[in-house]
């Protein structure tokens, strides 16, 4: 019977293994081995050229520059996001006051209103919602500088053509975009908590901060972390190089401010014809990924609460 499980379990598991070694893994491999190379990208022809490219690396100030955006992008949107996306879940399910005859514990008036709203950035491509904050930063005929002009005050900023400012502005787009999935993420796990526990605690005294950091945050801990890893690899990849590639000068810019490595990579291989150099670039982005992937994991190992 055990024999014949295990040839079970190897049954199912050898095609997506192999598929994802083929389409994952492997590419992993062969950019590694293509960053010691001086390939163009552009012809099959190519020579090995040694520790070249990463020496290149270390000298080059635009990738340095690239890197700290990147490390600020996996750091503070994903702890923008998910503290925001906590307190607005922790809203919606346990936020709302007593009514009459009702539950102790319940959301605010028109909690599934509010979740439908949260969501609807999701709904909309990345494209879009680019698109749609380039019009509004816009600084002549934007909605945000219409906003300040409405209510008496004379600044009107370059928001994405100032160097100071632009990365800002980037990420706020990427929050906006990315915290309502988060909202419904944890409303699920919140609603899953026994209303008991909650009451219960309310009953000792509790205020609803100490309840949301003493009951919430502790049972929802696992979700709070696969979250955490989840928005900061998105932020490290697809979703940093879209609203840059296309809301950005440049894209990039202005000098540089707002250049990330993904994009950098981008536009090594396809705008200069690097790609040898692209993938080397690659190879940083892959290491930086994996450390913050671990170091998350690491600092938010804790023990298993179960109820």
């Amino acid at each position: 019977m055990q024999h014949g499980k295990y040839r079970f379990i190897v049954g199912f598991l050898t095609v997506p293994l192999a598929l994802y070694a083929i389409f994952v893994v492997w590419p992993f491999i062969q950019s590694i081995f293509y960053s010691f190379t001086n390939w163009s990208g552009l012809s099959p022809e190519f020579s090995m050229v040694g520790i070249d490219n990463y020496t290149r690396l270390v000298e080059d100030d635009v990738f340095w520059k690239s890197l700290w955006h990147s490390v600020l992008f996996a750091l503070l949107v994903p702890l923008v996001t998910i503290g925001l996306a906590l307190f607005l879940a922790f809203m919606v399910n346990v936020g709302g006051r007593k009514r009459r005859g009702g539950p102790a514990v319940t959301g605010v008036r028109g909690s599934s209103f509010y979740k439908i709203v949260y969501f609807f950035p999701q709904v909309l491509s990345i494209v879009i919602v680019a698109l749609l904050f380039q019009f509004i930063y816009n600084p002549r005929s934007g909605v945000l500088n219409a906003l300040l002009s409405g209510i008496g005050l004379d600044a009107q900023p370059e928001w994405l053509g100032d160097p100071d400012l632009a990365l800002w502005c980037v990420m706020a787009v990427v929050v906006w975009a990315t915290v309502g999935f988060f909202v419904v993420l944890f409303s699920a796990g919140m609603a899953s908590i026994p209303a008991e526990l909650y009451e219960a605690a309310l009953l000792d005294g509790a205020s609803r901060v100490t309840t949301f950091f003493k009951v919430t945050l502790p049972l929802l801990w696992d979700t709070v972390q696969s979250g955490w890893v989840y928005i900061g690899i998105l932020a490290l990849g697809a979703e940093s190089f879209a609203v840059v590639q296309i809301m950005t000068v440049g894209p990039g810019g202005p000098d540089y401010s707002t250049t990330v490595m993904v994009l950098y990579v981008y536009q090594k291989a396809f705008r200069d014809g690097q790609a040898a150099y692209a993938t080397t670039i690659g190879v940083a982005l892959l290491v930086v990924t994996l450390a913050f992937a671990a170091l998350v994991m690491r600092l938010g190992r804790r023990e298993r609460l179960e109820y």
